[in-house]
């Protein structure tokens, strides 16, 4: 499936603002700063609607820090928070080399026939990254683990490809011992969503944090309906992400 899906932003950027967003693509891509410049200095060209993720998934790891286990992301799409994590770990635990990184995603995009609004799907194409890109993805990550602390030691990313109703099950059947310390939903339709829900359910814990990006969206109905029937019988804290609140945080009590 996909990530990162744009309808909050989408909705309240229109006329001016786009101009501006617009003009910033183009100073980034004429920038006068020399190649290793500019990627020291990417903070002069990030948007605070792009900036405000960085500090989400922050506080979203401290939260989580202290429980032991994976992270997990369905519906990665570029794989920007993969890579955000894997440096936020190197930050936070730079000698626990084991959390574990997961990524599930078709890299082939949206379905014609899911049911997620179509302004979703338009936005970014569907969200199709090609199949190339997860082998650059997966040399990104371990170009960024070798960038970190025991970066000689790598390998701790996964990225499984596929549909996540058949990928998931049989993932959480290949390693039963797996612990989900943290798990990051963004893909929208109903039945990957209870799929993976299922499929990860008996690998929580007290502390475990899932965040839902799509729970109060009426574009997306699927997540929320397939939250309300895993969790029905389970204790868990919910809230509103207080910098991003299209974004639902559980915690599990």
């Amino acid at each position: 499936m996909t990530s990162e899906t744009p309808a909050p932003e989408a909705s309240t950027a229109h006329g001016e603002t786009f101009d501006f967003r617009n003009k910033l693509s183009e100073m980034f891509a004429s920038s006068p700063l020399p190649p290793e410049d500019l990627m020291f200095n990417l903070g002069m060209y990030t948007r605070s609607s792009l900036f405000v993720k960085f500090l989400v998934l922050h506080d979203l790891y401290k939260r989580f820090k202290h429980v032991p286990g994976v992270m997990i992301e369905f519906g990665t799409w570029w794989g920007q928070n993969l890579v955000l994590l894997e440096n936020l770990r190197a930050i936070h635990e730079p000698f626990n080399k084991q959390r574990t990184i997961i990524g599930f995603d078709t890299f082939s995009g949206y379905q014609d026939t899911s049911e997620v609004a179509q302004e979703s799907i338009d936005t970014h194409s569907g969200y199709e990254t090609g199949m190339d890109h997860q082998a650059y993805l997966a040399e990104l990550l371990e170009v960024h683990e070798g960038n970190n602390a025991f970066g000689h030691i790598r390998g701790n990313h996964k990225l499984v490809r596929g549909d996540v109703t058949e990928t998931a099950p049989k993932y959480f059947e290949d390693h039963p011992e797996t612990l989900v310390a943290f798990a990051f939903f963004d893909m929208g339709p109903y039945e990957p969503t209870i799929a993976a829900l299922n499929a990860i359910k008996p690998h929580l814990m007290p502390g475990s944090v899932i965040v839902f990006d799509e729970l109060t969206w009426a574009g997306a109905p699927g997540e929320a309906i397939a939250f309300k029937e895993v969790f029905a019988d389970m204790k868990y804290k919910i809230e509103k992400c207080e910098f991003y609140p299209s974004k639902a945080i559980v915690t599990v009590l």
